[in-house]
């Protein structure tokens, strides 16, 4: 049974933004914290961004500054709205609620 769903993924130029989104189909959403993940080829999914129940966030130190993570309780939704795209920040970015449910991902392209 699929429990979240990301959407949002896509291949832009340096400097671009995308905005990743994160819907969670199950009515666990208001107890659980969510984070986003990322994964290139060879090496393990890695900590981007989380948000807590009560909307704390908190970010790698890489993406500070650039990447925002937001949620709305009643959509069921988190959102992570990435600025000024680096081309290290490639990879397959995964949502994760709970440290228990994952979605099936969604590839982000920066490159020239």
């Amino acid at each position: 049974q699929v429990q979240l769903v990301e959407s949002g993924g896509g291949s832009v130029q340096p400097g671009g933004s995308l905005t990743l989104s994160c819907v969670v189909f199950n009515d666990r959403f208001h107890i659980s914290s969510v984070d986003w993940l990322r994964q290139v080829p060879g090496d393990e999914r890695k900590f981007v961004a989380g948000i807590t129940t009560n909307g704390i966030p908190t970010y790698r130190d890489s993406v500070k500054g650039r990447f925002n993570i937001s949620r709305d309780n009643a959509k069921k939704t988190v959102w992570l709205q990435m600025n000024n795209l680096k081309p290290e920040d490639t990879g397959v970015y995964y949502c994760r609620q709970g440290g228990i449910y994952w979605g099936q991902g969604t590839q982000v392209t920066v490159s020239a």
